[in-house]
């Protein structure tokens, strides 16, 4: 049985001195990769890569509208602050009066003026205005005057106040300027009061950008509401406290 057991022994393992045959090369197995999907030759975008661009976007113009509207913003939430408790800031108005006298020789041109252009709104003549400039503190050239047989009557209206002049034809003249403080001249820019057209422009730039500035902070907030869970209640908030107090308590 010994004898058996060593014969099959040496039957079954491989002689390491007999040459085990080589496959040929063509036979050999190779594992190559997988052809990549054919993309027509465009880069594929990476996930998420609009949403970041938007994002970026976003964030861009929130930080140009609020550098524009800065100060401005501060400045109108300051004033509103002054226009809703008025009656509670105390203010004494200071009124300046003066009076003179039109020169002789101006007199004949203004009296004609009077009668040619009564009930008219046209501005001074150049000659009456020149005087009119020396005598008050003011410029009237290219104010309108409302005209009447009698008299001619400029209004001159101002932030954080008012002026008015009249020219009687007897040649009688009169300038009286109130000043409000720096209060009032703050809550007629605030509203646009007699500030002119350049300011009126600024106002309605400086609307655009807090519109730009509120809408592009909605998107940022959305795009984080999922990580920050209290961003609807707060929005929401916001919206209904307002609605609640003006349908309360606005009669």
């Amino acid at each position: 049985m010994i004898i058996v057991i060593i014969y099959r022994m040496s039957t079954s393992a491989p002689s390491p001195d007999v040459a085990q045959p080589v496959l040929p090369a063509s036979a050999k197995a190779t594992s190559t990769p997988s052809p990549a999907p054919a993309t027509g030759g465009m880069p594929q975008r990476l996930p998420g890569a609009g949403r970041a661009m938007f994002l970026k976007q976003l964030h861009q113009w929130h930080w140009i509208s609020s550098a524009i509207c800065l100060m401005a913003m501060l400045l109108f939430s300051f004033t509103g602050l002054t226009l809703n408790n008025a009656a509670l800031i105390k203010a004494t108005p200071e009124v300046t009066r003066l009076k003179a006298t039109l020169p002789a020789p101006l007199l004949p041109q203004f009296k004609q003026w009077a009668e040619e252009h009564a009930d008219a709104k046209v501005p001074l003549p150049s000659s009456i205005a020149d005087w009119t400039n020396s005598a008050f503190p003011v410029d009237v050239r290219g104010q309108r005057a409302e005209w009447t047989e009698e008299d001619a009557y400029i209004a001159l209206p101002r932030p954080g106040g008012d002026a008015w002049l009249r020219i009687a034809v007897d040649g009688s003249a009169e300038f009286e300027r109130t000043d409000r403080g720096w209060i009032s001249w703050l809550n007629d820019m605030h509203k646009g009061r007699n500030t002119g057209a350049v300011w009126s422009w600024f106002i309605d730039i400086f609307s655009v950008a807090c519109i730009v500035f509120c809408i592009t902070g909605f998107l940022i907030m959305k795009y984080h509401a999922a990580n920050r869970p209290s961003t609807w209640p707060v929005i929401g908030f916001g919206i209904v406290l307002p609605a609640v107090l003006a349908l309360l308590f606005v009669h």
